[in-house]
């Protein structure tokens, strides 16, 4: 026969003296799942494009342009500008500047603040607007998904515009009036905000320096791509800045382990997290104040706003 321990409530050997249960600890309590955004944003700023390009093409109607040497003649008012005014696959610059392009005269001298905005949903060709739109749905329906469509849609303009700030106050340097089109600075905002994204939210990640690593070596190859001739690099810088201090501010999310309070039982005596880090405060704060200079900065400096009128 095997031996049985006593056990608390042995009625022959009666209760042990001084032995005192300590109490188990408060059980471990799991915010439930977070459920993903249905992201239609992005899809929908996708199509905006493709629209406005299709109609980009059909006012610029090729062959009855003064030069009717078109690429792609088969397609009639929708073919392309030859490949040596356009080699993008795309309309002529005076139907760009038409729809609303960026031109840094037309901006300030004409008071056309508007192509600030309207520039970003304009594309200069088929492999313009090709690149642009991959890079798009890859990125932006993730972050829309994480975070949903209202800060990702003003992490958009407010990147877009960025971009189109830096490009107008770079293009006033030129000799000849330089158009600007495209949806690159926003997209190179949603690159930045990626950056800041992990950075703020670092507790939750894991793998966290590969992560790091690999959004670095794609952010540097798309910088890269900006060095080649005709590409506005400034665009690209300005929206990446924007974005990436913008990512601090929209895109901040729970430290790990914090539940919110809702789905704790009353009953409960454990430790609780606070909803964010100190430091993601202090992120959050600082860069709300870069961003507010930022912008301030960039309007005057346009706009020529006496005070800085003479800033660099």
């Amino acid at each position: 026969m095997g031996k049985r321990m006593p056990s608390s409530n042995d009625v022959e050997k009666g209760p042990e003296k001084g032995n005192h249960k300590s109490r188990p600890p408060p059980p471990h309590i799991c915010p439930p799942p977070q459920k993903p955004w249905f992201s239609w944003l992005v899809p929908a700023i996708f199509l905006v494009n493709l629209i406005m390009f299709i109609y980009t093409m059909y006012v610029n109607d090729c062959p009855s342009g003064e030069n009717p040497r078109c690429v792609l003649p088969f397609l009639k008012r929708f073919s392309f500008q030859s490949f040596k005014e356009n080699p993008l696959l795309g309309p002529a610059a005076i139907t760009l500047r038409k729809l609303g392009a960026l031109e840094r005269d037309l901006v300030v001298e004409n008071g056309e603040g508007w192509r600030l905005l309207s520039c970003i949903w304009l594309h200069a060709g088929v492999v313009h607007l090709l690149a642009n739109m991959i890079s798009l749905l890859f990125i932006g329906i993730r972050l829309e998904q994480e975070f949903g469509f209202i800060r990702i849609g003003l992490l958009y303009v407010l990147s877009g515009l960025a971009g189109s700030l830096s490009s107008t106050i770079h293009l006033r340097q030129s000799t000849k009036p330089i158009i600007s089109v495209g949806a690159s600075g926003a997209l190179f905002g949603l690159l930045g905000a990626m950056l800041s994204e992990l950075l703020t939210n670092w507790t939750i990640y894991t793998n966290k320096c590969t992560a790091l690593l690999i959004l670095v070596v794609i952010i540097a190859l798309n910088l890269a791509v900006g060095f080649i001739p005709n590409v506005d690099n400034s665009a690209h810088i300005g929206g990446f800045l924007a974005g990436f201090f913008l990512g601090f501010v929209l895109l901040v999310r729970p430290q790990f382990g914090y539940v919110s309070r809702k789905y704790i039982p009353t009953s409960y005596n454990g430790q609780l997290k606070s909803r964010h880090k100190w430091y993601q405060y202090v992120l959050g704060i600082t860069a709300a104040i870069i961003l507010v200079l930022g912008y301030t900065y960039a309007f005057g400096k346009l706009y020529g706003v006496p005070v800085m009128k003479n800033l660099p």
